[in-house]
């Protein structure tokens, strides 16, 4: 059975989804498509699919089996509880919603549904590096993890686009995700630290360092770096009590030749992930067609958010801002540990 899926927000990441979903991945078929540019929607839907003037109608449309939603954050609350409204599953592009509050009612409306139907954007889980140092550290030879070093850095971003808040409101949201996955803890506390600004990203609050205080103890510090010039580098190292291990540097072929040794870098997000991108596809697709979701989960989001506000307050207040979360309801599974 082909599952069909209706695409909201049609802009580069959305372009890029209906891409992977037409020509790269099996079993699914966009039949619908929506964006606040009606002219860009029908230019990026693919043939066949059906322009929908507003969410709310692709999303309740008897021909749609599943949204994808890429449209920009502070849509995302209604269009979710829209589609849990409609018992319809979703994958949702990162960020799930821009409020904690916002968080919380998406959290009740599924809770109250019964069933996941929502799937968080956060790729990185899907990335087989990513997997296997997840697999180390779940393993236990290397004891306890401790640290967890965590770098993000872009070439550029776009000028007038990409806000001082944005490195802790909207690319801190992967770096909270992963840690919190490799080390099945949730982050009690935020500290941030702004060294001497770079002169690249003109006003912009660039680089911040950020200190993520975990339940357990562990310490997890979040380089950000988004105009570092040389390309796009993501980097993670865990360390434990008997050792360290290290994602491999992407791609992974060096070159030694008469002008040294050298390895390329990726020019940005969709070179270094296209393989995770695929594979969070694959897995939802699987699972939406049994009517529910998988992977990273509405819980998981109301995480990030939690972390990305924290963030803010912490920039603000140069001191350590402590997380309160609601009790994790039974649906998302387990809780994750806390310092007493």
């Amino acid at each position: 059975m082909t599952l069909r899926v209706g695409v909201l927000g049609t802009g580069m990441i959305g372009q890029d989804h209906i891409r992977r979903l037409t020509q790269v991945l099996s079993g699914v078929d966009v039949v619908a498509v929506n964006d606040i540019d009606r002219a860009r929607a029908a230019t990026a839907a693919p043939k066949g699919a059906e322009v929908f003037d507003t969410p709310k109608a692709l999303i309740n449309s008897d021909k749609v089996d599943a949204v994808v939603i890429c449209s920009w954050g502070p849509a995302h609350e209604e269009q979710l509880l829209d589609c849990i409204a409609a018992g319809k599953p979703v994958f949702c592009e990162k960020p799930l919603v821009t409020s904690e509050a916002a968080a919380r009612r998406v959290i009740a409306a599924e809770v109250a549904h019964g069933t996941r139907l929502v799937q968080v954007g956060f790729m990185r889980r899907f990335d087989a590096d990513y997997r296997r140092l997840k697999k180390v550290i779940d393993g236990g030879s290397l004891g306890a993890p401790l640290m967890y070093h965590s770098t993000h850095r872009n070439a550029s971003v776009p000028e007038g686009l990409y806000t001082s808040d944005m490195p802790l409101n909207d690319t801190l949201v992967h770096d909270a995700d992963i840690s919190r996955w490799l080390l099945e803890d949730e982050v009690a506390a935020v500290e941030v630290r702004v060294p001497r600004r770079n002169t690249r990203g003109k006003d912009l609050r660039d680089p911040v360092m950020v200190l993520l205080h975990m339940g357990s103890g562990a310490i997890v510090d979040v380089e950000i770096s988004v105009n570092i010039a040389y390309g796009y580098d993501i980097r993670g190292e865990v360390s434990c009590e008997n050792g360290v291990a290290a994602l491999p540097n992407r791609p992974a072929v060096v070159v030694s030749d008469q002008y040294g040794i050298r390895q390329a870098i990726p020019e940005d997000w969709r070179e270094r992930f296209i393989d995770a991108y695929d594979q969070e596809f694959r897995e939802w697709i699987v699972a939406a067609g049994q009517g529910t979701a998988t992977g990273p989960s509405t819980w998981d989001g109301y995480a990030a958010t939690l972390v990305g506000d924290a963030a803010l307050r912490a920039v603000d207040s140069g001191a350590r801002e402590a997380i309160t979360m609601i009790e994790k309801p039974a649906l998302y599974g387990k809780a994750a540990a806390r310092a007493a």
